[in-house]
Formats: structure tokens, C-alpha cells, sequence
């Protein structure tokens, strides 16, 4: 296994010299613990916290890496934001609910979770050397943008590898984060082209001060999802339960990294409910060993992540790039919110919080819908899932779709038929419920990637069909917090 895992120092000149920076700048590192239960934070952080920005390469935005940030992103809220969904809109008796994650800071997503989760073990065990290392940060987006705004914070030299093709947005908050233009490493194609992705991280890998931090092998990303967003959103069905008669039916997430999958292992655990992956019907790899091109940008596919906890998943359900394509159009132009509030019936404040719903978000809402669909779930079954950023992230992506798709016209008839398709019309295709046999079909296939390609020993890869694996994984949450306080201490 990694050095990831290490229980004590690796290199502690390496570690002594990283704190002796953070002691000069100020830096202290929250715990993952605190990051789980942010009400467990300082005080004195938390009142410093007050007068920071939450967009900031402020030190202190380390504190705010978490799901209960409150609607302004600065102070905290008891229980994480989240939006209950109505049947008028999904057209289903369940409840589905959605964790929103744009309310985290600086790059208002949840991958900077992720990040986080990646980066600092290595930092607290002296396997990163702040002063002679880079941290390179393979993405479709969002956990890239993260890395670099984790990077900044703690004074490290960071480089971004994502594809040319990813929203513009992406490129403008980095152009901005970055040191050097230089810092970002543009790869051929787009949502789809993680192969390009890993050859370009393989050429910067041969130089030594190169640290790739890939996101779909690293286990601190499944790690920090599982201990942080599990319980995050174990909290939200809390607040929703509030007759104590609701049942937690599923949790249902994009594939992408798997990291935010983990949280289903967590959720699982504790309320028993299934797990379902989404991916785009585009690039149906999990559903068939399929291959293709789709725009439902910050999933990934092409291939299972190292990170993928495939046996312990239920369900895998595809989503058509059409609906979030089409439903982003519908939940933030004129017409479309009209059409919602005058012949849907939407009131304004929920027609208001699909500012929360990127595209990547929608394509979990409308497989929540297919899965409620497909169980027949009522009035008292939840199905939770995720924001993982906003539409802020996607504005670009109005226009080419208004052009490419309506002719450049989006009026209340459009509005009508995208409803009427891509909710009213969701049908249950393109869904697997998985057997022994469907897991070790997915589960062999990642083979080919991260032992053939990638150079995963056998042994590691065959390792991850064991519940008690992943299990076993969380034993690092004490262990890396007790690093983090023995590194904060030394940066004292």
C-alpha cells in the first residue's frame, strides 16, 4: 500500500521545515474530525472566521472546508444546506433530497474536500516537501480547482491537468489562482478524455518534484468523502426525518472520481440504504464496458476508479447529457422559471435554489427520479444525492445550448417540452440493478486501468473486494488527526 497510510513520520526534516513555514504564515490545519462535526472547531477560529472572505486564500478557509457552511458561506448552519425536492417537479411520491455544495469556500464546490483529504496527509508525515515538490492535480474540473486553492493556502506549488473542452469558468477561476500560466496543463478533449489526463500526468511524474494527486486512486479522497459527506448527509435525512417514520432509501451519486460515492458507504452503514452510481448514457462504461463523448461536465468515465467500492454499490443508472443540457436551460432562463411557477406551481424560493444545481447535480436529480421510479417509492422513502457545485459554474453552457438545441429561442412551449421529457417523461432505461455477477464484470474491468496501465500491484487491486477493506480504511480518521494535531502543535 501507499505511504499514504503511514502511522508515523516518513521524512521529519521534511515535515520540520513545512511547519516552520506555517508557523511563520500563520497556518494551522483542521482535523477531518472537525471538518465532520465543524460545531467541534475553536471558537477563536470560528470568531476569526467572521471577518474573513470566504472566496479568500486565507488560511482560515481551512475551517470552513465542510458541508454546514450558511448561506452568505461564512457563518455555519446546525444542519448542512439542502433542498427538498417537490413531487410537483419530479413527479414522484418519494423525497428526494439534495445536499448543496456550492456554500463551500473558494471554489464553491465540494471537491476542495477532496483535496484536502489528498494533499495534508502527505503534508503532516513529511511526504510532501513544500519547499522542492509540486502538487499536480488531475481533473474534469472542480477537484483541480481545489487542489490549487488548497495548494495556495498552504504555500505550495500546484499544477492543474484538465481538458481543453471543460467549461470556461473552470479556466477563468484558475487563470486567476494560479502563479504561472504555465500551472495550467490543457489536455486534448473533454469530459471524457481521462486517458489523456493520466499520460500527461506519467510525463510530469518523471520529474521527482512532481506529486500527482490523482483523484481516482487516491484513497484520502474516499476517506475524507466517507468520514465528511457520509455524515454530512446522515445529518440532512436527521432534519428531514422529523416524524421519525422516513425511510432512507438510496443514496444516489455520479460516479466521476467515487469519492463522493463513499459517502454511500457511510450512509449505508448507518440507515441502511442502497447505492446507486450515475453515469452519462453517453459513455456507458459501467453499464456495458461502453466508450463515448458527453458534456455532463466533472463525472468523468471512460474507466472504474481505483477509489470505486464497486461491491458494496446497487444500482448503476444512466443519464443522457440531453436532460442536464436541457433542464440547466429550463431552471435558469426567463421563460423556463416562468413556466415552473405558472403551470407547475413552484413557489419562488424553490424555483430560487436552482441556482445550486449544476450540470452534474442535475443528472443526479433526474437518476434519483429514475430510481424512485423504478422501486415504485412513496411518500415516506427519501432518496438523498448531491449539489457538487452550481449553475454559477455552467452560465456559459446557456447559450450554446440555446443555440444548438432551440434554435436560439426558448419561450414557454420549449419550457413545456423539456419538462414534459426530462421529468414528467423520465423512464426507467438505461438502469442496472447489480448482481454478484454485474460487480465482478465492473469490478474486473478497472483491471485494465489500474494494473495494466497504472502499475497497482495485484495484490492492492485484488485487495478492494472486501467490505472490511473499506472499512478498514476509515482507521486513518484518528490516526491523521492525531498527525494534524502533533503538526499544529510543531507549527505552534
Amino acid at each position: 500500500m501507499s505511504d499514504l497510510f503511514a502511522t508515523d513520520v516518513v521524512d521529519a526534516d521534511v515535515r520540520g521545515r513545512a511547519a516552520a513555514r506555517f508557523r511563520q504564515a500563520g497556518v494551522k490545519l483542521p482535523k477531518l474530525s472537525e471538518l465532520a462535526r465543524p460545531e467541534t472547531i475553536d471558537p477563536t477560529a470560528l470568531a476569526a472566521l467572521a471577518g474573513i472572505e470566504p472566496d479568500a486564500a486565507d488560511p482560515l478557509n481551512l475551517f470552513r472546508v465542510h458541508w454546514h457552511n450558511g448561506p452568505d458561506r461564512s457563518g455555519q448552519t446546525e444542519t448542512p444546506c439542502h433542498i427538498i425536492l417537490p413531487e410537483a417537479l419530479t413527479g414522484v411520491r418519494a423525497r428526494i433530497v439534495v445536499a448543496v455544495g456550492d456554500r463551500f469556500p473558494m471554489i464553491a464546490a465540494h471537491k476542495v474536500l477532496a483535496a484536502y483529504g489528498c494533499l495534508v496527509p502527505r503534508l503532516v508525515t513529511g511526504q510532501f516537501d513544500l519547499d522542492n515538490q509540486r502538487a499536480v492535480w488531475p481533473s474534469t474540473g472542480n477537484y483541480c480547482r481545489g487542489g490549487v486553492a488548497i495548494s495556495t493556502i498552504l504555500g505550495a506549488r500546484s499544477v492543474a491537468v484538465l481538458p481543453e473542452g471543460m467549461s470556461p469558468e473552470r479556466f477563468r477561476w484558475l487563470e486567476k489562482w494560479t502563479a504561472d500560466p504555465r500551472d495550467i496543463l490543457r489536455t486534448p478533449g473533454s469530459e471524457s478524455n481521462l486517458k489523456e489526463i493520466y499520460d500527461a500526468c506519467h510525463e510530469l511524474a518523471k520529474d521527482a518534484r512532481n506529486v500527482i494527486l490523482n483523484q481516482f486512486s487516491e484513497y484520502g479522497n474516499y476517506i475524507a468523502h466517507r468520514a465528511v459527506t457520509g455524515l454530512a448527509l446522515e445529518r440532512v435525512f436527521n432534519a428531514v426525518n422529523t416524524n421519525g417514520k422516513l425511510r432512507a432509501r438510496a443514496f444516489v451519486a455520479a460516479s466521476g472520481s467515487s469519492g463522493t460515492l463513499a459517502a454511500g458507504d457511510h450512509l449505508k452503514e448507518r440507515l441502511g440504504c442502497q447505492i446507486a452510481a450515475v453515469e452519462a448514457t453517453e459513455c456507458p462504461t459501467l453499464l456495458n464496458n461502453g466508450y463515448g463523448e458527453h458534456n455532463i461536465q466533472g463525472i468523468g468515465d471512460k474507466h472504474v476508479p481505483l477509489i470505486h467500492n464497486v461491491f458494496n454499490t446497487d444500482y448503476v443508472i444512466g443519464v443522457s447529457e440531453r436532460s442536464p443540457d436541457s433542464l440547466n436551460l429550463l431552471f435558469n432562463h426567463p421563460a423556463g422559471r416562468a413556466y415552473l411557477r405558472n403551470h407547475k406551481g413552484l413557489s419562488d424560493e424553490t424555483i430560487g435554489s436552482f441556482t445550486h444545481l449544476g450540470l452534474s447535480s442535475i443528472a443526479n436529480i433526474v437518476a434519483a427520479i429514475k430510481l424512485a421510479r423504478y422501486l415504485d417509492l412513496g411518500p415516506e422513502d427519501v432518496v438523498l444525492t448531491v449539489a457538487t457545485d452550481g449553475a454559477a459554474m455552467y452560465e456559459s453552457q446557456l447559450g450554446k445550448v440555446l443555440d444548438a438545441s432551440f434554435g436560439g429561442v426558448f419561450d414557454a412551449l420549449s419550457a413545456a417540452e423539456v419538462f414534459g421529457e426530462h421529468l414528467a417523461g423520465v423512464r426507467t432505461d438505461a438502469m442496472l440493478e447489480l448482481t454478484r455477477l454485474d460487480r465482478e464484470r465492473i469490478f474486473n474491468l478497472g483491471y485494465y486501468t489500474w494494473v495494466e496501465q497504472q502499475g497497482v500491484s495485484l495484490e492492492d487491486f485484488s485487495r478492494r473486494r472486501k467490505q472490511s477493506f473499506w472499512d478498514g480504511l476509515m482507521a486513518m480518521v484518528p490516526v491523521w488527526d492525531g498527525l494534524i494535531a502533533e503538526f499544529n502543535a510543531a507549527a505552534a
